[in-house]
């Protein structure tokens, strides 16, 4: 049963948008790494949905890419989200995931004017398969979405580093890199802890300056 006060916490407050980008290619399959990512999100859902704040309400979607790249759930309260796990197959279409990313932010319908900078997130152990450039342009120079704040964890060592640099868009900024799945963890705690202090802040449109949770840019 939902409280009064949970009732007029998500009435009062504004949304604050999380969109993960989620490589869900065939090689995340192998060492545990989608089982991996499918707890981290799990447990990050979990605390955005115990997060309360007269400010901000956070929003969570999920974009996966493999093979094709699609919604996995759209842009809603963390607290309704139905979590169904993701499953590993297909290529690595990155760029097709960035332009959905932008024209979710750029909807006005599904992230109002009213909402909080939204924060991006993308995860990735390989190289696009696509033909990126067009949505990196998107995501990182047009419209609402170059605005957002954004984060980005590399997995092993395959994963295009540059890439994910390119996406951040911001030399003051660094990609987290992971040897192994037993760290994605890590980075999603990170990833939690960032947006939980917006959420609380006087501005959550403000992102705090954290320690980062381990060594960056370096396998």
């Amino acid at each position: 049963m939902t409280s009064p006060l949970k009732e007029f916490t998500s009435s009062a407050a504004r949304p604050l948008p999380v969109i993960l980008l989620a490589d869900v290619s065939g090689s995340m399959a192998a060492e545990g790494k989608i089982d991996a990512l499918n707890q981290s999100v799990r447990e990050m859902l979990s605390t955005f949905t115990s997060t309360d704040d007269l400010r901000a309400e956070i929003h969570v979607a999920v974009i996966t890419f493999g093979g094709e790249a699609r919604v996995h759930t759209s842009l809603q309260p963390a607290s309704a989200v139905k979590w169904s796990d993701l499953v590993a197959e297909g290529g690595t279409p990155m760029g097709q995931a960035m332009t959905l990313a932008a024209d979710l932010v750029d909807d006005r319908e599904k992230l109002p004017v009213r909402a909080y900078r939204p924060t991006i997130v993308l995860i990735s152990d390989g190289q696009p398969t696509d033909s990126w450039q067009a949505g990196l342009e998107r995501v990182t120079r047009q419209g609402r979405a170059q605005k957002a704040d954004r984060m980005a964890l590399a997995i092993g060592g395959d994963a295009d580093v540059d890439m994910l640099r390119r996406f951040l868009n911001d030399e003051k900024k660094q990609v987290f890199v992971v040897a192994d799945a037993r760290r994605i963890k890590d980075f999603f705690q990170f990833v939690t802890l960032s947006v939980t202090a917006r959420s609380r802040s006087a501005n959550p449109n403000d992102v705090p300056r954290m320690q980062n949770p381990f060594d960056i840019d370096h396998l």
